[in-house]
């Protein structure tokens, strides 16, 4: 069972889909890894530390993909990596498949089953597994630290003999993952913190880390959850009131940082250039769904940009600015959910092509795409 891993930083990704302690544990299990040379070192993992884990360096990402059996990735490889893949391979990454069927097609002609981890099911079972989850925890946290590298005050309230600093004042829009840790990283440095979402649960979870809940509390927001604990897109009536409360809110904050992002849907527009120009000068926007088009109106990939005085961060791989950290929980995702398809006995793959996780994600299979929300439709 050999495993190959690509240097992804080549396309502005520093994050690495193995580890050396993963490595490890693979190898236990019977598999030999294959790693493009420099594929770790935007982690700050050097090729001596794949070595010493027991795997080979491979020139190229055509020498690693030869004769793999499994190709673990951060993100989607190009389409042309598609041909050298071996056929029946099994390739496990971030695909990110809505919107983007014709850039799978490749994979699922070449014969290579793609598994899309971000259509992990958030079940018991699969939270080891969920690489949106561990990612996002990372984003919450360092998008709190981007605000206050730019803001141009202290985030504790502060007495001192010349005098009282205020605490500042932070605003989370979406409380998942991403938003509830930036609401923990920023009680945590002193601020004085809001939050709003949605979902009815996220109420008491935002609570519970001491921050103030910030919503419509209406019938139609009691129903605004699915069964898999999504956020529900809200009518058009509700939108307004919520848009309405957040308003009057915004222009209060020092820093507001937006989270919402909805599976396969552009990310809702909740700041709006009147609310960030209601903002006081000095203060900062984070937004953290820019990858789907932003949650602020005035959001530009990859750029600070300065409106009025307010700053706005938007950045497309928050988590990746902790690539170390990043690279080793994502890694980890990736190592849970491929041992579910080796069988411990004879030291080989063998997927259970009806196990729900593997239903739940895999894209392609035997040449064609097979997943029910991405297949071609008779």
């Amino acid at each position: 069972m050999r495993i190959a891993i690509l240097d992804e930083s080549k396309n502005d990704e520093p994050r690495v889909a193995a580890t050396p302690e993963t490595i490890k544990k693979l190898s236990a299990l019977g598999a030999s890894f294959a790693i493009e040379k420099g594929a770790g070192l935007a982690s700050g993992l050097a090729d001596a530390d794949f070595e010493a884990a027991g795997a080979t360096i491979a020139k190229n990402a055509a020498e690693a993909l030869k004769e793999a059996d499994v190709v673990l990735a951060v993100r989607r490889p190009k389409g042309e990596l598609a041909g050298k893949m071996k056929q029946g391979a099994l390739l496990l990454a971030a695909m990110d498949p809505y919107g983007n069927a014709e850039a799978i097609e490749p994979f699922a002609k070449a014969g290579v089953a793609a598994f899309s981890m971000e259509l992990m099911p958030r079940i018991t079972r699969a939270q080891v597994m969920d690489i949106l989850s561990s990612q996002a925890n990372l984003a919450g946290y360092r998008a709190v630290l981007d605000a206050a590298a730019v803001y141009g005050r202290a985030f504790p309230m502060m007495m001192t003999a010349a005098g009282t600093v205020p605490a500042a004042r932070v605003f989370i829009m979406g409380a998942g993952v991403a938003g509830l840790q930036a609401i923990a990283t920023a009680r945590r440095l002193g601020a004085v913190v809001t939050a709003t979402d949605v979902r009815p649960a996220a109420k008491e979870q935002v609570e519970s880390l001491g921050a103030k809940f910030v919503a419509v509390e209406d019938e139609e927001f009691k129903q605004a959850e699915t069964a898999a604990g999504y956020a529900k897109p809200m009518s058009a009536e509700y939108q307004a009131k919520q848009a309405e409360l957040v308003a009057g809110h915004i222009a209060k904050q020092d820093i507001v940082i937006t989270t919402a992002l909805i599976p396969g849907r552009p990310a809702p527009k909740l700041v709006t250039k009147a609310m960030v120009e209601s903002m006081k000068m000095g203060s900062v926007v984070v937004d953290l769904a820019i990858e789907r088009g932003g949650n602020c109106e005035l959001s530009v990939a990859d750029k600070i940009t300065d409106h009025n005085g307010v700053k706005i961060i938007a950045s497309t791989n928050t988590a990746g600015k902790l690539a170390q950290t990043a690279s080793s929980l994502f890694a980890k995702n990736l190592f849970a959910f491929l041992e579910t398809m080796i069988d411990k006995g004879s030291k080989t793959l063998k997927v259970n092509w009806e196990d729900e996780l593997v239903k739940a994600t895999l894209l392609s299979k035997d040449g064609a795409l097979v997943h029910p929300i991405f297949a071609p439709k008779a």
